[in-house]
Order: C-alpha cells, then structure tokens, then sequence
C-alpha cells in the first residue's frame, strides 16, 4: 500500500516537472517585449488614431517579432491625418472587414526594419534615399529634404526623432503614406468593370460618315461595346475643332460612370504625388475633366500621358497667357486609346516608331523606344516614361512623364527657284573656231 502511495505521488511529481519544463520553453521562444519598447510606447503615446488601427487590424504579434529582431523605425501620422483629412469613403474601405490585408499593408507600409534617426537625413537636397518598409510585396519609401525640411515620400516630418526608444524611434509626420497595392484595390473596389452597358432597345443608328440618323433600325449591340461614331464627333466644340459634332451614343443616360473614374485618377494622383500641378489643372478646368467624364460615362477609353511636378514647373508664362493654351496643352496629353507601359513599348519595339492620335486635332505624338522605355516627341520636347500604369482602371489609363510635350509646327519649305538656263548666243561655234585658229 505504502509503495502505492509512493508510485502514485513521484508520477505527479514528474508529471509537473515535465509540465513546467515546456512552459518554460514556450516563455523563452515566443517574444519578450519590454516595458522600455518602442512598441509599448507607441500604444500609449498620443497617435492614437494610429495605435487603435494597430490594435484593429491584429498587427500586435507581427510588431512584438519584428521588434525582437531588430529596430524598427515608425513614421506615425498626427491625429488628424488620420481622423479629419482622410477621404471617409478611403477610410471606410480601410475599417471593412474584408480589406483587413489592405489595412494592414498600409500600416506596414508606415515602418522600416531598421533604425533611422534624424540625423541620418540625407543633407543634400539632390539626393535621396531608398528604403524597405514591413510592408508585404517590397513597397519601398523615399527619405530626403525639401526646401530645408525633411520629407518621407509626400509626406513631411513635423515632429522629428518624438520617442526614442532602445529598440526603435517614432518620427510625427503630417499626412498618411499610402502604398500602391493599397490604391489599386481601392480603385478597383470602385470600379466599373462589374458594371455593364445597358442600350436601350430600339434606339436610332447614327451613321459615322454623315453623323446622320439611319432609316433603318439600329442593330443590336452587346453590352460594353464602344460607341459608334469616333470620340472627335462626341467632343464639345473646342479652339481645335470645328462645327459641332452631333452627340455620340449613349447621350445624356450616361451608362457609364465616368464622373466618378475622372475623380477616382485626379485622387490617385494627388496620392501617388509627384503629380500635384496636373491635378491642380484638372480640378480647375471643370470644363476639361467634365468633358473626360462625359467621354468616358459614353464609352470611350481616355490614356493621359501625365507630366509631373518637375516639369510643369518648367512652362514659362508665355506658354501659358494664350486663351485656352492650358485646354489645349492637356488636349495633346490625352490619346483616345487605352495603352499601358507593356502595350506602348510591345509597340515601340516592334515597329521603331508609332503615332499616337490626340484629342487636339489634327496633332499626334510620336513615341519610340529610347534606354528601355517608351520616348515620346522629338528631340528637346522630348519626355520619357518614368511613372508607368498610375491609374489603370475602368477606361482611363495615366501614363507618367518627365515632361511636356508640344506638337512640331509645320515648317514651311519656300519653294525651290528654277535654275537660270542661259541660252547660248548665235555665232559661238564660230568663236571657238577662231579661237583655236588663233592660238
């Protein structure tokens, strides 16, 4: 009896040894975190639109092991960025349950896996720096200054180095970074693609040749398919057109959106940055992307080649004081196709040179292939492709270029005078016999 007794205690007595052994093994392999932590100091410091965003999309365990490894460094927006200057339908994309990974990689996209202080800020303003974010897919950030002031992609710093922890720092900075992958699948949320086109029964034809009303009845058209007459016959008249064209099909029942896609690519470049000036235009010129709207809410496909900051900086005021030379400037920037980076230079490559029809009559853009991307316009007007597919949905593509373009003015060749012939005098033949006699 007492040797069961015995067997009994010293088998509860291993039972508990081996249970503590593993607990202890558990404590030691899963993530010590620190009172003292970067991580710590973040939930509790005064970014708490970004703290409860952490908390909501579940990124505390994926933290805690990144900051196990190593430093991290976290460009935490201020309150309001996240709370007031934020689109709320962009927002509310963001808090859906189903967008939990979009969430998450925009908030990865906010920290980098090492430690950056301000002190490491690039101090030329030529030069920038690259770095990786924690973000999935290898979205990167750019690091450099501004005007004397320290910039983190399209975002600027107000508040750096604010904690300092042994295991990270947290820099304030005023807007949210927003990567790519994130705007694409906002955009595609919204867009069209689901949607189709709805031609009502029994509407009247129109003939492209005499934009006339045919006799007969239309035939029947599938849903999606483009429009009948060219998109120059659906332009409102312009300095660049003449008369106006009868009204392409579809008119006034818009059955495609296309005020929402024309707003949906002037965000994504405010977003993207580097293109502020242009969506300045678009925003000021309602009469410009009204047209595009209604354009594309008919059925047509719009690709705006899109110059950036750096070189609508470079127009001069003379460029610009001509009555409608903003309109027309656009109008050469907007090809009534939809081309992508891989359908332009597929084009390039195989056949050298192509021309591209504009919106602004009767001028084309001449693209080619030049170090790998696509060139477009010839010689100093030229601009080459650097910011490839920005907005790629619906039937709007934009195009990113390093320039503005301009169309080559006809240069006018005078007319070749006729050569002078001099008809030979009478008695030259005699004059040479002479001549010779003489010699």
């Amino acid at each position: 009896m007492d040797f069961e007794i015995y067997g009994f205690l010293f088998t509860l007595i291993l039972l508990f040894s081996i249970n503590g052994a593993t607990l202890q093994q558990n404590s030691t392999t899963s993530p010590q975190i620190n009172s003292n932590s970067v991580l710590v100091a973040l939930l509790d410091s005064h970014y708490t639109e970004l703290s409860e965003l952490v908390e909501k999309a579940l990124l505390l365990q994926t933290l805690e092991e990144a900051v196990t490894k190593h430093n991290i460094t976290i460009f935490a927006p201020k309150n309001e960025a996240l709370e007031r200057d934020l689109d709320p339908e962009f927002k509310r994309f963001l808090l859906e349950p189903g967008n939990l990974k979009s969430l998450q990689s925009l908030l990865l996209f906010h920290m980098i896996p090492n430690r950056f202080q301000s002190k490491n800020w690039p101090k030329n303003e030529q030069k920038t720096r690259r770095r990786s974010t924690l973000c999935p897919g290898e979205e990167q950030i750019y690091v450099f200054q501004k005007s004397g002031e320290k910039m983190v992609s399209i975002s600027k710093i107000i508040h750096p180095d604010d904690i300092i922890k042994p295991d990270g720092i947290i820099h304030g900075i005023e807007r949210v970074l927003i990567p790519k992958s994130v705007q694409q699948d906002f955009n595609t949320r919204r867009s069209l693609r689901s949607i189709s086109a709805v031609i009502p029964q029994g509407a009247p034809e129109v003939d492209p040749r005499t934009n006339r009303l045919k006799k007969k009845p239309a035939n029947p058209v599938p849903a999606g398919a483009p429009p009948v007459l060219p998109i120059y016959s659906a332009m409102a008249p312009g300095p660049s057109l003449a008369p106006a064209p009868a009204p392409g099909p579809g008119g006034p029942h818009h059955h495609f959106d296309g005020e929402t896609q024309v707003k949906d690519f002037i965000q994504t470049l405010l977003h993207y940055g580097g293109y502020n000036e242009l969506a300045d235009i678009l925003v000021n010129l309602t009469s410009l992307a009204t047209e595009m709207g209604r354009l594309v809410s008919e059925g047509y496909v719009l690709t705006v080649l899109a110059p950036n900051d750096e070189a609508m900086a470079k127009l001069t005021t003379d460029q610009l004081s001509e009555p409608g030379a903003p309109e027309q400037i656009m109008y050469y920037h907007i090809i009534p196709e939809y081309q992508t980076e891989e359908s332009m230079y597929n084009s390039v490559r195989r056949f050298g040179k192509v021309k591209y029809d504009t919106l602004r009559l009767p001028h084309k853009v001449v693209a080619e292939e030049a170090d790998g991307s696509v060139k477009f316009g010839f010689d100093e007007g030229s601009a080459y492709l650097v910011d490839p597919d920005i907005y790629t949905d619906g039937r709007i593509s934009v195009q990113g270029i390093d320039g503005v373009l301009f169309p080559v003015e006809e240069i006018k060749v005078a007319p070749k005078a006729a050569p002078v012939v001099t008809k030979p005098r009478r008695g030259k033949l005699m004059e040479v016999a002479c001549s010779m006699l003489g010699c």
